[in-house]
């Protein structure tokens, strides 16, 4: 049935039909662009809670500290607040030690909430210092409809993104080789610096590995903001974003999104 649908819609996209949404009920949001050109879309704009897409906004404010190769081989001491996090976490201990690469590696690969608000809390020197920060960065990136409360993506009142927002946050994230990088893998060790723990990660990205180019970037979920995904995917010379908000089926869809992203693309060469 869905292959027949996608032929139906890549029909309709030839004729030039497919500018308007072809999708209407994947997501209660949703953004689509092709190397980087906006295709379809739903309610683009809208307030949404993001859940752990928020992370790239966390993961950004790392990667962009002056130095950063020196920066990633910083000690973090793991906050007890960080420890006390809830939800989606690798269970880190008030007190232990990790690299900045580490927990940035926990945060874009396994949405740990736990190295999320350590790395806040070291850079911000407390999670509202962070979310300063955050806020400060969305303000410079234009994202007229984002705000944070948090660095990791609690729902919370106030905190909210729009998928057109999401969207220009991924491209801003991925200018930078070490996020795709991270959020490309599927499995990854880490160790405390004194190595007596080790913490096995494990993607969150179902497409990883099973959608032909798929790449990252991010995965969500929470109560309120049910299930979220920035979907990145590169075939050749052709990249396909989806930023997906409160989505209906995520994975099956994405996959039909962008089967048909990437038809079009072949068929206006």
């Amino acid at each position: 049935m869905r292959r027949l649908l996608l032929l139906w819609l890549l029909g309709a996209a030839l004729s030039g039909w497919a500018q308007q949404d072809p999708f209407p009920r994947i997501a209660d949001a949703y953004w689509l662009e092709i190397n980087g050109a906006p295709v379809w879309h739903k309610q683009q704009d809208r307030r949404l809670p993001p859940a752990s897409l928020t992370k790239m906004m966390t993961a950004l404010l790392v990667l962009e500290q002056p130095a950063l190769p020196l920066v990633l081989q910083t000690t973090v001491t793991v906050s007890r607040a960080a420890a006390l996090e809830t939800g989606s976490r690798i269970a880190l201990r008030a007190g232990e030690q990790l690299t900045v690469a580490d927990l940035l590696s926990a945060t874009l690969m396994a949405s740990a909430n736990d190295a999320c608000r350590a790395l806040a809390d070291h850079f911000g020197g407390s999670q509202a210092g962070f979310v300063r920060l955050m806020n400060a960065q969305a303000q410079q990136l234009g994202l007229s409809n984002t705000r944070f409360v948090n660095a990791c993506g609690h729902d919370a009142p106030g905190h909210y993104a729009s998928a057109r927002d999401l969207a220009t946050l991924a491209r801003a994230l991925i200018r930078h080789p070490l996020a795709l990088t991270l959020a490309s893998q599927r499995e990854q060790t880490i160790r405390s610096t004194d190595g007596k723990r080790s913490f096995v990660l494990k993607t969150t990205n179902a497409l990883l590995g099973r959608y032909p180019g798929a790449v990252g970037l991010k995965t969500g979920h929470t109560r309120q903001a049910g299930d979220c995904l920035v979907a990145l995917a590169q075939r050749g010379n052709t990249q396909v974003l989806l930023v997906l908000l409160k989505g209906a089926d995520r994975w099956w869809d994405a996959v039909d999104v962008l089967d048909l992203a990437f038809d079009r693309a072949a068929q206006q060469r």
